[in-house]
């Protein structure tokens, strides 16, 4: 039997009250597989993320998750946020957001015991933040407070993570510890679907990449997929073509 895939979108047109603002979504992510979504701003990346949370609405087509729709699927995948979204002056430590992660699989109302710590603790070793454990998620790096959120969603223990912008404003440092940590989860066997500006960062990652704007302009290889043509047609900017296949977008 073949293996169920992480995630799929069947013709999919998302958007909210109703209303479409993304349309012709067609991709399946499967388990150890990366998807990245690339196009330019209000393309619809945030969007298409959201409706596999419940946080859009499905208005054609289907969206399911381990093959359930959303509806059903609720907590089975793991969110990573952009950092700037999350307000820096809560009085938590980078421990205490590490361990919301686990809340899912223990439930709210029950306190977290030592393997659900020893988890947490291992979360942040695996993006380079063991030592910063007991600083104030507000006093850490904008670098270090995407890496600690990428820690709280492999304390989830989640086959599927969806991050949206997680290089959005890093440094190079942070940037390699959340790509590595994403690769070896990958290498176990979880899905990713990550939004991103980042081209090169795309091509780096992704076994596929699917490029939006208002629709889905195409999804295959990045090869395939960052051409000049494909991204002057999708940015309505100009692209320039790369030796190395790839492509540098050049907004008007």
């Amino acid at each position: 039997m073949a293996e169920e895939s992480a995630l799929r979108f069947a013709a999919a047109g998302l958007g909210y009250r109703g209303r479409a603002v993304l349309t012709d979504v067609d991709f399946t992510l499967p388990g150890g597989g990366t998807v990245a979504l690339v196009g330019p701003n209000g393309a619809g990346k945030s969007t298409l993320i959201k409706s596999v949370l419940g946080m859009a609405e499905v208005v054609d087509g289907a969206v399911t998750v381990a093959g359930r729709p959303v509806a059903r699927a609720r907590g089975l995948a793991a969110y990573v946020p952009q950092v700037d979204s999350l307000d820096a002056d809560f009085p938590v430590s980078a421990a205490d957001v590490v361990l919301m992660g686990r809340y899912r699989r223990i439930g709210w109302w029950r306190p977290t015991g030592r393997a659900d710590r020893a988890a947490a603790l291992a979360a942040l070793d695996r993006v380079g933040l063991a030592d910063r454990a007991r600083v104030r998620f507000g006093l850490l790096s904008g670098g270090q407070r995407q890496r600690v959120l990428v820690a709280r969603a492999i304390a989830a223990e989640s086959r599927l993570l969806l991050l949206d912008e997680p290089f959005n404003g890093v440094d190079a440092t942070s940037q390699e510890a959340i790509l590595r940590a994403l690769g070896e989860l990958t290498a176990a066997g979880a899905a990713l679907l990550v939004s991103t500006h980042d081209l090169a960062v795309a091509a780096r990652i992704a076994g596929q990449v699917c490029l939006l704007n208002g629709r889905q302009w195409a999804v295959g290889p990045p090869a395939d997929v960052l051409t000049g043509e494909l991204l002057r047609r999708a940015y309505g900017g100009h692209a320039v073509d790369l030796p190395d296949g790839h492509a540098l977008l050049v907004e008007p």
